[in-house]
């Protein structure tokens, strides 16, 4: 309730309408049946008494707009019960360059490195690295490298003992992501949460690389809205997005400037401010403001 300016409130997680904050019941699998206080107590949280009163119905009310950076965010809250208005403004990574590699790095990279997929993320459960492990036991026409922390690297160092064509990087700058992105084969996102965007897509995407993601909370749009990669459910549909990536260097590339482009009009810097400060001169209007 303080202030009278502008109020805007950007749904990075799913805390409105979630105690844990992720939507991911019993630390198992995406929320479809919420049983909040048992779900809380496995997480080894107090109850949240509040949420149990009419508290948060009655701030929202001062909240101007409520900005979800997926449709599906968006419509994941509203199906909650929460009854506010709610925006949908992606989120946006800064540009870099992205520049085609030359034709001679083209050819050492062709001949000189075994072809990976790329995951780049926090190294935990909700994540779903653990779904991916198994998969590349299994498949050794190429590697997965894995960048990252996360207080679960140690059980899926553990999953992936023994296994040649996985290998963990650790930490690394973003000048080696860079590197590491625009010379993957693709980037897979296996989330087993409601992911609300998951930027890593888009990274991908700056450095002309295709993603292959699970279909899944927000993920799916992105890929729908740019064409630059596959959308799976089941093991045998990542595996053939896999091989079919790998077999034909030319739809590889394909799928990379489609997810490019969409990058450029999209989700750059530029074009999120665009929209966000387009909203608060819209509300100010609405409320008769003057924004000088």
């Amino acid at each position: 309730e303080y202030g009278t300016g502008i109020k805007l409130y950007t749904m990075h997680e799913y805390w409105l309408v979630c105690p844990t904050h992720v939507l991911f019941r019993f630390n198992r699998a995406a929320c479809v049946r919420p049983h909040c206080f048992l779900c809380t107590l496995t997480y080894k949280r107090p109850p949240q008494w509040w949420r149990y009163l009419p508290l948060m119905e009655n701030a929202v009310t001062q909240v101007d707009a409520f900005l979800a950076p997926s449709r599906f965010t968006k419509n994941q809250h509203h199906q909650m019960g929460l009854n506010v208005p709610i925006v949908h403004l992606p989120y946006f990574v800064p540009s870099v360059e992205a520049s085609s590699p030359t034709a001679e790095q083209a050819e050492g990279e062709a001949t000189g490195q075994e072809p990976y997929f790329l995951f780049v993320g926090r190294l935990e459960k909700i994540k779903g690295l653990q779904t991916l492990i198994p998969v590349f036991r299994q498949y050794h026409k190429a590697q997965l490298l894995i960048a990252g922390r996360g207080r679960y690297e140690s059980r899926l160092r553990k999953l992936a003992e023994g296994c040649v064509n996985i290998r963990f990087l650790g930490h690394l700058s973003q000048q080696q992501l860079q590197t590491l992105f625009r010379r993957a084969v693709a980037v897979i996102v296996p989330s087993i949460c409601f992911e609300v965007f998951a930027q890593v897509i888009i990274e991908a995407f700056r450095q002309r690389t295709p993603a292959i993601v699970r279909n899944l909370g927000g993920m799916p749009e992105i890929i729908a809205e740019s064409g630059g990669g596959f959308v799976y459910d089941r093991t045998e549909e990542l595996m053939a997005a896999m091989d079919l990536l790998l077999a034909e260097p030319s739809r590889r590339r394909r799928l990379g400037l489609l997810g490019y482009h969409a990058y450029q009009q999209k989700w750059t810097a530029e074009a999120h401010l665009r929209c966000y400060f387009a909203l608060i001169r819209e509300i100010a209007e609405t409320k008769g403001r003057s924004l000088a």
